[in-house]
C-alpha cells in the first residue's frame, strides 16, 4: 500500500493507515491545503473550484470528502460528476472558476485514486505552486469557515457535452469530411468514463462504435495502462469486426491509443506523431514531447519545417515548453495530445478527432499510415524502488559512466546515442525507476534496456 505526495497532487492506495495510504483523513488534509492556498492566492470573497472524477470506485467517496472539505473552508464546488481530466481543465475557465480538482488515479489499477490539483487557468499547478501546498499539508494550519459562510456544491451534468461541441468547434475538425468517410472503430474505454466521452464524439462526427468495455462501473477488466500486452481482446475484437481501427483510452481520458485495423498496435508513441502530422500540414510551427517520447516527433516536424524541443516529463512541463516556443501541438509519448487552440492539457478527445481527420484527408488505412512514419522501436522498463537505495547516486554514476555521450539531466538522466537512446528517471506517480529505451529495432531497444538495467543493478549492489 502507498501514498505518494508530489508537487502535482496526492495519489495513493484506498485504505490502510493514514499517512501510509490515501485515507479519508489524508483526502481531507490535503483538500484542506489547497483550498487554503486558492484562498491565500485570492482577494475575491467567493472562490468557486470544479470538481469531476473517473469511474473508480472509490471516486464518489473520494469526491465527498473532497467536496465537504472545500465548503467547510468556505468555497463553492461546481461537482460535474462522472467526467474526464480533459473535461474539467475545459471547465474551469469557461465557468470562471478559481481552480479544479480531478479525481483519478489515471493509469494506476483499481485500488489508487489521486487528487490531480488545476489553477485558474485549467492547468496543472508548476513545482513552486504545488511545494507550497505540500508545506500546508503538513502544517495543518487551516482555518475552517464559520456556519453562515460555508460553500455550497452546484452539480452540473452538461459538460461532456459541451467538451465535444469545443471539438467540433476546432478550426482543423471538420465532421463533415469525416462523416463521409464512413469509419467504423473499436473502442476499450475499461470501463471508466471514456466510455461516455468517447462514444458522444464518435457519434457526432458520424463514425460507427463498437463499444467494449464501455460501462462506467469502475471494475477495469484490464491492467488500466493502455500498453500492448494489455489490450489483447481489442487486438483481436477489431479485425474480427471489420473496424477501421481501434481506439483505446486510460480511466480519466488524457492519454489515447490506436490499434490498426489488422490488430497490431499503431504504437502509443505515434500517437502524437500523427496528430503532429496532421495539425503541421494546414499550420506549419513548432512542436513540443518529453524528454521520454520518440524521435519520430522531431522527424516529421523538420519535414514540415518547424522546430522540435524536448522538456521534463511532466505535463506542465511540457506545456511551459510550449509556451515558451510558441508550440502549435505538443503533449507526450505515452498518447497525450496537447493542441492548445482548444486548451494547454492532454485530451484524447482531440486526439481522436485530429486523427480521424488525417485519415480521412489521406484516405489510407492506419497500418499504411503507421508504416509511413520513420520506424523507431521503444522499451519500456520498471524497476521497483527500495528504501535502502540512493536513486540520486545512482543517476549521478550512471551520467558519469556516459559521460563522453553528454547526457542530459534536466530530468533524471537522458543519454543518446546514434541510432538510439535511453532515459532513467525516478516515476512521479509509482516508486520505481523507469527505463526507456529506443533504437531502430525492437530487438536493439530490449538489448539496450538490459544492458542499462544490469548496470543499474551492478552500481546499486
Amino acid at each position: 500500500m502507498t501514498l505518494i505526495k508530489s508537487i502535482s497532487g496526492i495519489r495513493g492506495t484506498i485504505g490502510g493507515n493514514t499517512g501510509d495510504n490515501l485515507t479519508p483523513l489524508d483526502i481531507v488534509k490535503f483538500s484542506a491545503a489547497y483550498g487554503s492556498w486558492l484562498k491565500s492566492q485570492s482577494h475575491k470573497k467567493t472562490l468557486t473550484v470544479v470538481i469531476g472524477r473517473d469511474a473508480r470506485i472509490s471516486g464518489e467517496m473520494v469526491q465527498n470528502l473532497v467536496m465537504s472539505t472545500l465548503t467547510g473552508l468556505g468555497i463553492n464546488v461546481l461537482d460535474l460528476g462522472l467526467s474526464t481530466t480533459p473535461t474539467v481543465e475545459i471547465a474551469v475557465p469557461r465557468e470562471g472558476a478559481d481552480g479544479g480538482i480531478i479525481l483519478t488515479a489515471s493509469h494506476n489499477p483499481k485500488q489508487w485514486n489521486a487528487l490531480k490539483l488545476l489553477n485558474a487557468d485549467g492547468e496543472f499547478l508548476n513545482a513552486e505552486e504545488g511545494a507550497i501546498i505540500l508545506e500546508l499539508a503538513d502544517s495543518e494550519e487551516f482555518m475552517f469557515s464559520e456556519v453562515d459562510e460555508l460553500g455550497s456544491v452546484t452539480k452540473h451534468d452538461g459538460y461532456l457535452d459541451i467538451h465535444v461541441q469545443e471539438v467540433l468547434n476546432l478550426s482543423l475538425v471538420d465532421a463533415k469530411k469525416i462523416q463521409a468517410g464512413k469509419f467504423k472503430v473499436v473502442l476499450d474505454a475499461v470501463n471508466s468514463t471514456g466510455g461516455l466521452a468517447i462514444p458522444k464524439l464518435l457519434e457526432a462526427l458520424g463514425v460507427e462504435v463498437v463499444k467494449l468495455y464501455c460501462d462506467p462501473t469502475g471494475h477495469f477488466p484490464h491492467n488500466p495502462e493502455p500498453l500492448k500486452e494489455h489490450l489483447e481482446e481489442i487486438s483481436r475484437l477489431v479485425p474480427e469486426s471489420g473496424a477501421d481501427f481501434g481506439i483505446v483510452v486510460d480511466p480519466d481520458v488524457d492519454r489515447l491509443a490506436f490499434i490498426s485495423e489488422d490488430g497490431t498496435m499503431f504504437g502509443e508513441e505515434y500517437t502524437l506523431v500523427a496528430c503532429a502530422d496532421y495539425v503541421l500540414s494546414k499550420t506549419p510551427g513548432n512542436t513540443v514531447s518529453n524528454l521520454s517520447s520518440t524521435r519520430a516527433l522531431r522527424d516529421i516536424t523538420n519535414k514540415h519545417g518547424g522546430n522540435y524541443t524536448a522538456a521534463a516529463v511532466g505535463e506542465v512541463n511540457v506545456v511551459a515548453k510550449m509556451k515558451e516556443t510558441q508550440a502549435i501541438i505538443g503533449g507526450e509519448g505515452n498518447g497525450g495530445i496537447i493542441y492548445p487552440e482548444s486548451h494547454y492539457g492532454r485530451d484524447a478527445l482531440v486526439g481522436t478527432a485530429l486523427f480521424l481527420m488525417l485519415l480521412a484527408e489521406n484516405k489510407v488505412s492506419v497500418r499504411e499510415l503507421r508504416d509511413s512514419y520513420p520506424a523507431y522501436f521503444m522499451s519500456k522498463k520498471k524497476m521497483q524502488l527500495t528504501p535502502d537505495l540512493n536513486v540520486d547516486a545512482l543517476l549521478q554514476a550512471m551520467a558519469s559512466k556516459y559521460e563522453e555521450n553528454n547526457p542530459s539531466t534536466i530530468d533524471g538522466v537522458k543519454i543518446d546515442f546514434k541510432d538510439s537512446w535511453v532515459h532513467l528517471r525516478k516515476s512521479n506517480t509509482e516508486p520505481i525507476i523507469r527505463i526507456y529505451t529506443e533504437a531502430a529495432s525492437q530487438k536493439a531497444a530490449d538489448e539496450l534496456a538490459k544492458q542499462i538495467i544490469d548496470e543499474i543493478a551492478a552500481i546499486s549492489k
